[in-house]
């Protein structure tokens, strides 16, 4: 298989992208290399190198469609690559801090999807060969793309100029509902040994993450309950993928469900601003509903995901009379990442947020600069979600988030 086309960018210098994973994520993720050095000026070319997965007919006909030029089926492989200079994790989680430590061992960049890992033991060790790593000019990267959406972008430039003033409120909450049918089989998300948690992990990594970034300072402690609804469920026919199965499995055999199906908890920020987060695969109608808000001593911001192009702001400081929540249209080229685009007025989408994931990350490791989110990020979010879960099986126990 030939070297996919980069049209002008090949003038550039190349940097070789390996990707390990290829299911819902490596297509997202393929979606970004691919797209950005089309979009935005680049001072290096991202190349699409080579593809690992364990099946190799199903990686090869992955790498055929997205435009990757090599498949291989052992990350160990994939890693020692001469035309690797990336490599992009889009793992399970139990195989992160094996594949990331490895990658950076060898010399490369590494992008690793959230969660960082299934365990704080793990994500140290990951954060500590990326700091060891940077001194040799390796970049590491968290893959929290939600930071990357123009609209969220904006919010956290409006937080850090004031416009909320102190901050006494943040609530979010992330909901779907592809858990509520009890036949959906036993998938490598429902397993504890795969995926260290469930919605807590899933869904929970990103809105702490989120709302960490949007406030700009770190959660101090929670109070939470987690709850499994559907304890036992069917095994899978075949391999699943992404949140599907490619097999029948009603009358199948059944297993444990090891993991959370919903996570609930009150958190408070080191300044003293309240927080509650609610993470859920069970709430009936909502397919990928994300939702935050800010309220502060000057005003208010809230986002919501499936209105990804908006923001609603309330500016407090204006007399009550004309005062209220506005819309903010955020296309405008000089919002975040948006000069590149389309004229005002038209939308991105969630896949956009691959590709400006994509271009800050090329941006870092050209100009030798670390890039955020860190492994260092990612291994806070974990102390979090260990937070979280020790107090839901502490009854609710109000605890610190170790530091």
């Amino acid at each position: 298989m030939g070297q996919p086309d980069q049209g002008d960018e090949t003038a550039k210098p190349p940097l070789g992208v390996g990707m390990v994973g290829y299911a819902f994520m490596g297509a997202a993720h393929s979606q970004g290399w691919r797209t950005v050095g089309r979009v935005f000026d680049l001072p290096r070319s991202p190349v699409l190198a080579a593809v690992c997965g364990r099946d190799e007919q199903a990686v090869r006909a992955m790498a055929g469609r997205h435009g990757w030029a090599a498949a291989e089926t052992d990350w160990r492989a994939l890693i020692t690559r001469d035309d690797v200079d990336v490599v992009d994790i889009c793992t399970p989680g139990d195989s992160h801090a094996e594949i990331a430590v490895a990658a950076l061992a060898a010399g490369k960049h590494v992008l690793c999807e959230k969660p960082l890992a299934n365990t704080v033991e793990e994500a140290e060790t990951m954060a500590a060969a990326a700091a060891e790593a940077a001194g040799r000019g390796q970049m590491s990267m968290v893959g929290f793309n939600y930071r990357r959406l123009p609209a969220t972008a904006l919010a956290r430039s409006m937080v850090a100029e004031g416009r909320l003033g102190t901050l006494r409120h943040v609530r979010v909450t992330y909901l779907q509902d592809w858990l509520t049918d009890p036949e959906f089989p036993l998938t490598w998300r429902l397993r504890k040994e795969k995926a260290g948690s469930g919605a807590l992990g899933d869904l929970g990594a990103h809105i702490v993450d989120l709302a960490q970034y949007l406030a700009g300072e770190p959660l101090g402690g929670v109070s939470a309950l987690t709850e499994t609804f559907v304890r036992r469920r069917p095994l899978p026919a075949r391999t699943s993928r992404g949140l599907s199965t490619t097999g029948p499995v009603r009358g199948s055999r059944s297993d444990a469900v090891t993991v959370d199906d919903a996570a609930l908890f009150t958190a408070r920020f080191a300044s003293g601003a309240l927080a509650s987060f609610e993470a859920s695969r069970f709430a009936a109608g909502r397919k990928n509903s994300l939702r935050i808000e800010l309220n502060g001593e000057r005003g208010s911001l809230a986002f919501d995901l499936e209105r990804l192009n908006e923001l609603a702001y309330h500016d407090h400081t204006e007399p009550a009379a004309h005062a209220g929540f506005r819309r903010i249209l955020v296309t405008e080229p000089d919002h975040p990442y948006l000069d590149a685009w389309w004229p005002p007025g038209h939308g991105l989408g969630y896949e956009h947020t691959f590709t400006h994931q994509a271009r800050d990350f090329v941006r870092a490791i050209a100009d030798g600069r670390p890039p955020t989110p860190s492994f260092a990020d990612g291994l806070q979010v974990q102390r979090v979600l260990a937070a979280v879960e020790e107090s839901a099986g502490k009854n609710s126990t109000y605890t610190p988030v170790a530091v």
